[in-house]
């Protein structure tokens, strides 16, 4: 009696677990698929998207699209990975860790606000981690640790993703409110501010912050008050990290 083989264990289900298939078309590859896929999600966010309608604006059938891109989850992988290129982190072994990891973050959360729908998918999205970009990402914010002194640069990393994705996640839904209603941010504010007030002057401790904070400058430059509050809230993380380093 023959041995019996064992059967093919299933393959990884993420586009960078197998090899790129050549062009059918000489327009028409992996990279300009995945450009016109983010000006797709750029524009009108990752419900909008689909294999059909992103093969009608590249003058292509789906199974044109399919020898490139097996499924929507894997299209996605690729827009998180290259949008990921945008992020920029500084060179490790500066003197000022704290304003180097802080500049990194800063770029993460403009890369996110810039295409809205990232931090929402990033999750999502499959083994997008294992993306080039993302995983140079990751390499160069660990080098900053290390540099640093942590001895878990991971963990750290961690620490610091998870608040900048938190933050760009809620600032992308307020701004896309905001789009939608034709309106400048500072606009949109002016009109909301009353009802919030009438409504946070029924919590004690949400009136006194309304009476303490300049609700002037909020609708003045509500844009300045996003920057400020994401920087405050870096303080904090950096503070908590700061202590685990002196540990």
């Amino acid at each position: 009696m023959a041995p019996r083989t064992k059967p093919d264990p299933s393959p990884i289900p993420s586009v960078w677990a197998r090899p790129q298939k050549p062009a059918d078309q000489p327009a028409l590859n992996r990279d300009a698929i995945v450009r016109e896929a983010i000006a797709m999600l750029d524009a009108d966010g990752v419900e909008a998207l689909s294999m059909r309608k992103l093969g009608a604006r590249l003058n292509a059938g789906a199974t044109s699209l399919y020898r490139h891109v097996a499924t929507k989850d894997e299209l996605m992988e690729l827009a998180v990975d290259e949008v990921a290129a945008e992020i920029h982190v500084p060179p490790a072994g500066r003197p000022d860790w704290r304003a180097d990891v802080t500049e990194a973050a800063a770029s993460f959360r403009a890369v996110a606000l810039r295409h809205r729908w990232l931090s929402s998918v990033l999750g999502q999205a499959g083994l997008a981690y294992l993306g080039p970009n993302l995983m140079s990402f990751n390499e160069r914010l660990a080098a900053l640790f290390a540099a640093a002194g942590f001895a878990e640069p991971s963990r750290a990393i961690d620490c610091v993703v998870s608040y900048v994705i938190g933050v760009s996640t809620t600032e992308a839904a307020w701004l896309t409110t905001v789009a939608r209603s034709g309106e400048t941010e500072a606009e949109f504010v002016a009109r909301l501010m009353p009802a919030a007030q009438e409504v946070a002057a029924r919590h004690v401790h949400l009136a006194a912050s309304f009476e303490r904070e300049d609700i002037t400058a909020k609708v003045a430059d509500p844009v300045a008050l996003r920057e400020d509050k994401f920087a405050d809230g870096m303080e904090i993380v950096l503070d908590g990290l700061s202590l685990r380093l002196s540990r």
